[in-house]
């Protein structure tokens, strides 16, 4: 099972159990409301900050009594009240319902709960895209100190960087690579033909491609300076323009 079936049906089976709260409590067959609700609402708090952060003050709000009341009553009443045994004022309030309150407080918090399971794949993908970066800079840095050392080195790490970027933009476009272990002039040419990559990026990636050949390959000319840093600034453009 991927991590994203995993967290689809964590977030189903979280959404579940406070269905099934929800409507126990509303029968008044729940007698332990207030142990079980604390335990969900931790853990359904957790999952809104992770993949809903947008939605997490007002999923608290639902709950947490706001320190700026100034008056309890409907709009105010939160399923903290309830939990610590407070109501409204019965003269101010007598017809007020804390049960139903404490219900539509809770469908709310369900609501929200339901609705980021949409957002899995987008916030995993996001998550996933940031790590990669991140790896990439990583990468190239160590490239550069280790040009002081090997320029041939050097440049070849760059070029498996700039190789696993040109595959991971083949894989987004859908563009079929025939090779099994593709070059960076292999994964270059199925890119422009599929026009992700217009004509000078192409012929850019083309030059950087042989550069990262020189570096990659014994042969009779030593990679320059020069050329090294051309291949590592080169590798930094594509990772941040070709997508």
């Amino acid at each position: 099972m991927t991590k994203r079936a995993i967290i689809h049906k964590e977030l189903d089976a979280l959404y579940q159990e406070g269905a099934k709260l929800a409507v126990a409590f509303q029968n008044e067959e729940d007698k332990q409301f207030q142990y079980k609700y604390q335990r969900w609402y931790t853990r359904a708090l957790k999952a809104v900050a992770t993949l809903a952060p947008d939605r997490h003050t007002e999923f608290r709000g639902y709950y947490e009594i706001d320190p700026k009341r100034k008056s309890l009553g409907y709009g105010t009443y939160v399923i903290q009240d309830f939990l610590k045994g407070v109501a409204p004022n019965r003269h101010s309030y007598p017809d007020f319902n804390i049960r139903n309150q404490v219900l539509t407080c809770f469908f709310n918090q369900l609501t929200i709960l339901n609705s980021i399971g949409e957002r899995v794949d987008s916030v995993l993908g996001n998550i996933e895209g940031e790590l990669y970066a991140e790896i990439q800079d990583s990468e190239v840095k160590v490239a550069r100190q280790l040009a002081k050392v090997s320029l041939r080195a050097a440049g070849a790490l760059v070029g498996v960087v700039i190789e696993g970027h040109l595959q991971k933009v083949a894989n987004a476009h859908g563009v079929k690579i025939t090779k099994k272990h593709p070059t960076i002039a292999d994964l270059n040419d199925p890119l422009k033909a599929a026009s992700v990559i217009d004509t000078p990026a192409w012929r850019k990636i083309s030059y950087l491609a042989d550069l990262r050949n020189l570096c990659s390959h014994k042969k009779d000319a030593e990679p320059t300076k020069e050329q090294v840093d051309e291949l590592l600034q080169g590798a930094e453009w594509i990772t941040k323009n070709v997508f």
